[in-house]
């Protein structure tokens, strides 16, 4: 009797700490939304595009702040819906990678299928959320290339303009100066079709942390540039490795 009354005791003990440990993660992003409420913060700085080789590809891009915890991606059944509707966005898993050796990050999206997504993540205690982002990747396959001109007259502050490619619907510029090692050194976004290493006349949002260092004379390094549309979607991106002399 003594034996039967411990595993039963035992039991229901191990029953209790199995609810314990059971997180229920809504996966309708209004009941999230409503769980959290009162928590919304910042917005998620996000974007995304398709694959420059593979147009089933796409990638959703976000810049995490540092310490950003309980990230989730969520997207709708397809585009014709409305976007403002949190309700028509279920969670999805997908699978993520490191950019700028992880000062970005994005979701690998592998699927045709053309939908909003929008990304969440928390912060001391907040939740942020991404602007609804529209995936492109059928219609309107983001363009990549390598045309941007670069003047060097002022040697360890180069100047950078482009023009818009196929599609003539960018809002904002994101460009990134990294080194030859992929790590970046500034982040910066503007309205204008130029930017200069590092003044910030024309900048509207800048995710550099710090103040970035000095170009080295003799030293490559690379320019990346993404044209984004007002429904987040990047019809453009530009690639180029430059040298300074």
């Amino acid at each position: 009797m003594i034996k039967k009354t411990i595993f039963i005791l035992v039991f229901l003990f191990s029953i209790s700490c199995t609810k314990e440990k059971i997180v229920l993660i809504p996966q309708n992003l209004q009941e999230y939304l409503n769980l959290n409420s009162g928590l919304l913060a910042d917005q998620v700085i996000a974007c995304a595009a398709s694959d420059e080789f593979d147009t089933s590809i796409s990638y959703i891009f976000y810049y995490p702040i540092l310490g950003a915890t309980e990230i989730q991606y969520f997207e709708t059944e397809n585009t014709t819906v409305n976007e403002k509707d949190f309700s028509l966005y279920k969670r999805r898993v997908l699978p993520k990678e490191g950019v700028f050796n992880g000062y970005l990050e994005r979701y690998v999206r592998n699927d045709t299928k053309e939908v909003w997504s929008i990304i969440t993540f928390k912060t001391n205690g907040k939740l942020h959320k991404s602007n609804p982002i529209r995936l492109k990747h059928q219609a309107k396959p983001t363009e990549w290339i390598n045309e941007v001109a670069i003047d060097l007259t002022q040697n360890t502050s180069p100047k950078f303009t482009w023009q818009d490619g196929i599609y003539k619907e960018n809002a904002i510029y994101f460009q990134v100066i990294s080194d030859i090692n992929n790590n970046l050194l500034s982040g910066t976004y503007t309205y204008d079709t130029w930017f200069q290493y590092y003044l910030l006349n024309n900048v509207v949002l800048n995710i550099t942390t710090k103040k970035p260092l000095t170009l080295e004379v003799g030293s490559d390094y690379n320019f990346t540039l993404m044209g984004v549309s007002l429904d987040n979607w990047v019809n453009l991106i530009i690639v180029k490795r430059f040298s300074i002399q």
